[in-house]
């Protein structure tokens, strides 16, 4: 994109996209209708996906602007969501600065040559807006094709980051990550600090560029005790919410099985709060406490099931939600692959439907 493409995607945030219903709901302010967006909205759930992604690999389509715009504006299309979410992958960043690394499919991110040494956090330089020129060009073309529709940008937090290095790949104990950041602190607070200097610049990529709020995923750690997030966890996290504060945008944060830490991750800067399916919106609301807003929260799995039993439990989720400040109303996580794309479209409706004042 341009220098002189970049005003007019600015200009779309500053107006009508600044009055969006997603907007102002994460700015606690009166809407017309609850908003909502599904994480993972853009992808292997859509036939349009598939088709436009075949033969290509996943990292492979993070990096072409004319694709990552047209993936990114299928599920706003078909559904009428009221945000778009940025398609990317958590792991790209740390590709961007020359960590060897592949996402295979059905296992997810794999790291060739693993962090475990304090020689190690050499490779992990610091982001430009050079390494991620693909970003910019796709939110100059995505601002300029939603138009009042906001575009969320997005990062992986730095534990989830951090486990990924560390362990080489997924893990369902996260052995390795764990007997880092216990045993040696000093190196796991020295991995933390540089991940977070690399998310913050690259969410600060994806805003300059026209993003209208981001989201941090931390999709790990809620694998850890209230204690050990807050003293291990947390200060990286906060420094990621801190380098972006001064552009204004809402900041969401949002972690898979987190409901004892959800107060702690809003201490950590956020202004809107995903929560899971496990905790209901209202209890969710206790937890975070006052002065944010939340998102969330249907279990992903109740779209296979019938039409009224969705409506049902969606209602379920308005009704714990009614007196919140503000509500985004999304999944307790992302899509499901196999979940069919009408049901996703007549829930926008029915959530929609219901809430228009």
């Amino acid at each position: 994109m341009s220098s002189n493409d970049r005003p007019s995607g600015q200009q779309t945030k500053t107006s009508a996209t600044h009055e969006s219903a997603f907007l102002k709901a994460c700015r606690r302010e009166p809407v017309p209708h609850t908003p909502v967006w599904f994480m993972r909205q853009a992808g292997r759930s859509l036939p349009e996906y598939l088709k436009v992604r075949e033969g290509i690999a996943m990292l492979d389509s993070c990096m072409m602007p004319e694709l990552v715009t047209e993936i990114t504006l299928q599920p706003v299309r078909r559904h009428k969501v009221d945000a778009a979410i940025y398609f990317s992958d958590i792991v790209v960043p740390l590709k961007a600065i020359g960590i060897d690394l592949d996402i295979k499919p059905g296992v997810g991110p794999v790291i060739a040559d693993p962090i475990r040494t304090r020689a190690d956090l050499a490779r992990l330089r610091d982001l430009t807006p050079e390494d991620v020129h693909y970003v910019t060009e796709a939110i100059g073309m995505l601002t300029a094709e939603l138009g009042p529709t906001p575009l969320i940008g997005f990062a992986g937090a730095p534990f989830t980051l951090a486990s990924y290095l560390v362990e080489g790949g997924p893990s369902r104990n996260h052995e390795r990550t764990k007997a880092m950041m216990y045993g040696e602190p000093e190196l796991w607070a020295d991995l933390l600090d540089r991940l977070a200097k690399i998310t913050g610049a690259f969410l600060k990529v994806q805003i300059e560029a026209g993003a209208s709020a981001v989201q941090l995923f931390d999709s790990w750690v809620g694998a850890l005790a209230p204690a050990d997030y807050r003293r291990s966890v947390m200060p990286a996290s906060a420094k990621v919410f801190d380098a972006v504060a001064p552009y204004g945008v809402p900041r969401i944060h949002f972690g898979v099985g987190t409901g004892e830490l959800l107060g702690l991750m809003g201490e950590a800067g956020a202004d809107v709060v995903g929560v899971d399916w496990r905790v209901p919106m209202d209890e969710g609301a206790r937890r975070v406490g006052p002065g944010k807003a939340l998102q969330g929260n249907l279990d992903p799995a109740v779209l296979f099931a019938p039409t009224a039993t969705v409506e049902a439990k969606a209602r379920e989720v308005l009704d714990a939600a009614a007196g919140l400040e503000g509500h985004v109303f999304n999944l307790g996580h992302g899509v499901m692959p196999t979940t069919d794309p009408d049901a996703l479209t007549r829930l926008v409706e029915y959530v929609h439907t219901q809430t228009a004042r």
